[in-house]
């Protein structure tokens, strides 16, 4: 007796990938969209060229190791708030995705602005949807190669300006404009200009929406901070079934509002039915919902088959003033609770941050001697820095032992933001201090600012007899 053949099936790990021409959406979420762009991106490319108290608003000179932020002036030694920064930025998106879904993705994160950007260039040079698959699908003559190669050259362009700017926030970007005219760039700016620049051409270009599905962490564990009532785009799977291509308005035929018109897919910039439910790839754009209501409100039928709701809505039919009283559930008070906090912590400690700094390091080179009249003597290095954009006299003290003073000079000068290494010499009479080690603090006192000072503990070392 024969056996029947066994069939074997093929599993792929990758799925080659299906070229996506997304058709432009318009409607209520899409101006919301282009205006997050145009905010975006006029703060992007225009905080390089602000100017405060004679410099440039905001730049990071890692070459001098200082940080540029309007008024304020941070160093090395104050990278606990760009652990904030992260702690801040982390906690506003555990908020903003328990509360609706992804749409930070959706709206502002820099991969769907770039790619909205690139898609208008493409959409003015290639044409609509339906033209840019016409124009892929037709052999190559001039009129092809004149669109291609004016779409390469637009995307090319704004990726070098967007390169330029990048870099400008770490070198002063009016130096680079200068140095850029004269093809004079060193090394290293023509390189992080041109990575940065081929960054964007290629994420927002080419790659687009594989960055959102297979590079960007966030759609993979973005399911942990949903819940029932975390608003996203939805399919009002129970309006809308059972589908028909004829409108229901027209027919009054008994059935769903779906017409299977196929918009929302074709609106959709990861290339998903929405229809299908949630899946990772939707970045919450809403492309789908604008396009949805506009195809009802054509057919004659209440908008809102697709929106923004949540799970509970849908099962239990819940208004829309229902869905916002569940808004408030412990997970968002405490994402929130916890956001205030850190925020308020870091803006009163920059508030009361003491624009002076000090470290107190024993010149190990010169041991505790004995010097004329029997005087012990010990040598310091001071490591000053004036953090202030202002330039301070201070005076220098030191205390903790009876009879302490220093013979070296007392007063120093220090420009505005300026970091110097000052010696100074300390001694004390004979017979004072404890053999061994004493502590001892200096203080560092501004002469033309009362109330701004800072004190550093040191020890003092008193050769044993």
């Amino acid at each position: 007796m024969s056996q029947a053949p066994q069939s074997f099936s093929v599993i792929r790990m990758y799925a080659p990938r299906t070229q996506i021409y997304a058709r432009a959406a318009k409607g209520w979420y899409a101006n919301w969209r282009w205006a997050c762009v145009w905010l975006t991106q006029l703060v992007f490319y225009g905080l390089p060229w602000l100017v405060w108290n004679g410099r440039q608003a905001v730049l990071f000179d890692l070459a001098a190791r200082k940080f540029y932020l309007f008024g304020i002036v941070l160093w090395p030694q104050d990278l606990i708030y760009l652990a904030v920064l992260l702690i801040v930025a982390a906690f506003s998106l555990f908020l903003f995705t328990a509360v609706a879904g992804r749409v930070w993705c959706g709206f502002a994160c820099p991969q769907t602005v770039y790619t909205e950007i690139f898609m208008w260039f493409e959409r003015r040079i290639e044409g609509e949807r339906s033209a840019r698959i016409r124009l892929d699908r037709q052999p190559w003559n001039l009129e092809k190669a004149a669109r291609k190669s004016a779409k390469h050259a637009a995307w090319v362009a704004f990726a070098l300006w967007t390169g330029f700017t990048f870099v400008g926030y770490f070198t002063p970007v009016r130096t680079l404009a200068a140095e850029t005219m004269a093809l004079s760039l060193g090394p290293w700016q023509w390189f992080w200009v041109l990575f940065y620049s081929l960054a964007t051409y290629g994420n927002a270009g080419w790659l687009r929406e594989q960055v959102c599905r297979y590079m960007c962490p966030y759609a993979r564990f973005q399911s942990a901070m949903f819940d029932a009532d975390t608003l996203i785009v939805s399919y009002d799977r129970q309006r809308g079934e059972p589908r028909s291509a004829t409108a229901k308005a027209a027919t009054g035929r008994a059935g769903g509002d779906c017409i299977d018109c196929s918009m929302c897919v074709q609106v959709c910039p990861t290339g998903i039915d929405i229809r299908n439910g949630l899946q990772y790839d939707c970045i919450g754009c809403a492309a789908c919902v604008d396009a949805c209501n506009s195809v009802m409100d054509k057919i004659g039928a209440p908008r809102g088959l697709i929106r923004f709701t949540t799970d509970n809505a849908l099962r239990a039919g819940l208004t829309a003033t229902q869905i916002a009283r569940r808004v408030l559930r412990p997970r968002v008070l405490i994402y929130s609770a916890a956001l205030l906090l850190v925020i308020t912590a870091s803006w009163i400690s920059l508030a009361n941050r003491t624009p002076l700094k000090m470290d107190v390091i024993r010149d190990r080179g010169t041991l505790a001697r004995e010097v004329e009249d029997g005087m012990i003597e010990n040598v310091y290095r001071l490591q000053l820095m004036n953090t202030d954009e202002q330039a301070h006299r201070y005076r220098l003290s030191v205390s903790g032992i009876e009879g302490i003073a220093l013979a070296s000079p007392d007063e120093v000068v220090l420009d505005g933001t300026e970091s110097r290494a000052v010696p100074a010499t300390v001694r004390i009479p004979p017979a004072r201090g404890e053999p061994g080690a004493n502590t001892v603090h200096f203080t560092l006192q501004a002469l033309d600012t009362p109330g701004l000072q800072v004190q550093e503990k040191a020890m003092f070392f008193v050769p044993r007899r």
